[in-house]
């Protein structure tokens, strides 16, 4: 009885793989056979349960859920496979500041990449030299916007004070062409093999952290949008 239930197994494991192999690309694939193995493994551990082989059982039930992605149960093979998502950090990058945004705690930094405070991190700069390098941002559409959802973040009531100075936060034109791969893969804060599922997670993701109707910034979620329509047209 087992090796005919191992048998079965196998020979799914063989049509799945041939199907997936033809049909998917190779980030998919990838994702595919993971999955095919994982659920696999843990067929072939309730066999071992079922005929009395326990010593089998749980390592390979263990090793079947860390390959499905459940790393907190991973332990029971003696290895831990960490979120792929976690820890994850989306980068957006103007003339004059490179922002970054943590997709876990929806915190930005960013470092100012021209002006008068040129090599400074927007954290270490106090409220007077913020106000300083916003005014300078005027000068550019995408820097001031980009500065002003992190003050959005920073600062309850910023708009009231920094405003009241006379500065009427127009900007000039709307910067630069159309958006690339490489600037995409960084605002949605993935590597370049990651397929159109990772895209869309990490899409959906990050709108959860920045959507206006959450409190979040126009320009970040615009941004997001067109990072995701970037890449997903190149699918």
């Amino acid at each position: 009885m087992f090796y005919f239930l191992f048998g079965l197994i196998l020979l799914a494991a063989v049509i799945f793989g041939a199907r997936s192999f033809v049909q998917a690309n190779p980030a998919d694939l990838a994702r595919k056979v993971r999955t095919f193995g994982g659920v696999a493994l843990l067929l072939l551990g309730a066999v071992f349960l079922v005929t009395g082989r326990f010593m089998f059982a749980i390592p390979t039930i263990g090793f079947g859920l860390s390959l499905l992605g459940l790393a907190g149960l991973g332990g029971l093979t003696g290895t831990y496979k960490p979120d792929k998502s976690s820890g994850q950090r989306s980068r957006v990058r103007t003339a004059m500041i490179e922002m970054e945004l943590d997709h876990d705690t929806g915190e930005m930094s960013g470092v100012v990449l021209a002006g008068s405070f040129q090599g400074r991190n927007l954290d270490e700069l106090r409220e007077e030299q913020l106000h300083a390098f916003w005014q300078e941002c005027q000068q550019d559409d995408q820097s001031l916007k980009l500065i002003e959802a992190y003050f959005d973040r920073r600062f309850a009531g910023w708009r009231e004070h920094f405003q009241s100075d006379g500065a009427e936060g127009q900007g000039g034109p709307a910067s630069s062409g159309p958006m690339t791969d490489e600037e995409a893969y960084e605002i949605l804060g993935l590597s370049p093999d990651a397929g159109d599922a990772e895209i869309r997670a990490a899409h959906r993701r990050l709108m959860l952290r920045v959507h206006p109707d959450k409190g979040g910034s126009g320009f970040l979620a615009a941004k997001i949008n067109e990072a995701k329509d970037t890449l997903l047209r190149r699918h």
